[in-house]
């Protein structure tokens, strides 16, 4: 295997077994013909329908494909992560398990990306998909994010793209997060690029979209927002909340005095009295949520993050991608056992 990989591909699954063969023949088909170093990456996200299964025997069959095995599902955003953690690439590019991505799409993408951006992202301008149920929630949501976070993208939701693999290694991926890769990865100074995809209907297995992952992504989107502005200096956001707070307390309180000097009004009646009271106990708990935020934000920024996802085994993944996902699961002790490496309780020292 050359030393010199070039392209990685993160494919993350759960219950695609039937996708799973054409997938791999449409991605080696294309891959083989760009005549450059590559690697499968397939990430087992808690399968209970024969997928692991399949994916060994491609491991066995060829040395190209890595397969790494969840303990249980812990979903995409996670699968997408330790994908990430294991590559050897200079370029990652992540797609769907499901088919719904075209790998012909690849070749175009990563020409894109090599003529000076770091992520270029799919639109799927074409989708096959319910409108009601996935394309009406995806372009509201699509249009939401957009304006909320300033960045302008008309797919979030699109798998396929093509990321360099040092901005990669520098997001972590929770949640839904793995849908805000290029947001994320602007706010850390990358180039990115949106370029129209093909995008095809499901032909087996069943969706795991719906409008509850809509709501999900919505929720994250605050997560986002907060992190983009915020995340190093929450006292900004948690102090301005805080001085409104205060400034309402005051204005109140004023009321309750002049309308006492001026009309003799009962002050403990004044409802205004309790406004003021409880303005002034939302602001000290702003002010002591800015506190704790700048104290969470420095232990955060200097110290090492948990994984979001356990590791069972691994097959063929290279020594580099191995080493990084040893180091993200810690807690576990890693034992080659032939061509796969086995995860086990710690031996006591």
């Amino acid at each position: 295997m050359d030393d010199r990989m070039a392209v990685s591909v993160v494919i993350p699954i759960h219950n695609e077994v039937d996708n799973i063969p054409i997938l791999y023949r449409e991605l080696t088909e294309v891959l083989e013909a760009l005549g450059e170093p590559y690697e499968l990456l397939w990430v087992d996200d808690g399968s209970t329908d024969g997928s692991l299964e399949v994916l060994q025997r491609l491991a066995e069959e060829d040395r190209r494909v890595g397969v790494i095995e969840f303990r249980r599902n812990y979903g995409q955003t996670a699968a997408m992560q330790a994908g990430i953690d294991a590559a050897a690439g200079r370029w990652i590019v992540t797609i769907d398990g499901d088919l719904q991505n075209d790998p012909r799409d690849i070749p175009e993408m990563l020409r894109v990306a090599r003529g000076g951006y770091d992520v270029v992202h799919g639109w799927r301008r074409e989708r096959r998909d319910k409108w009601l149920t996935r394309r009406l929630p995806s372009q509201l949501a699509n249009r939401l994010i957009s304006k909320i976070t300033r960045f302008p993208i008309h797919d979030l939701g699109c798998t396929l793209k093509v990321i360099d693999a040092t901005i990669a290694r520098e997001l972590q991926l929770y949640g839904e997060m793995h849908r805000f890769i290029p947001i994320l990865a602007h706010w850390r100074g990358a180039r990115c690029k949106e370029v129209v995809t093909h995008h095809r209907a499901r032909r087996f297995g069943q969706t795991k979209y719906g409008l509850s992952r809509t709501i999900r992504v919505l929720l994250d989107l605050v997560t986002v927002h907060f992190m983009l502005r915020y995340a190093a200096r929450p006292m900004q956001w948690f102090g301005l909340l805080g001085l409104a707070s205060g400034s309402m307390a005051v204005a109140a309180l004023a009321a309750v005095v002049g309308m006492k000097w001026a009309w003799q009004t009962d002050m403990t009646g004044n409802p205004l009295l309790l406004v003021s009271v409880l303005a002034t106990i939302l602001a000290v708990q702003f002010v002591s949520l800015g506190i704790l935020g700048e104290t969470t934000a420095r232990i955060y920024f200097q110290t090492r993050g948990i994984a979001p996802y356990a590791v069972r085994s691994v097959r063929n993944v290279r020594e580099e991608g191995r080493r990084r996902l040893q180091e993200e699961t810690a807690d576990a002790a890693w034992e080659p056992a032939g061509r796969s490496h086995e995860v086990g309780p710690k031996q006591a020292a």
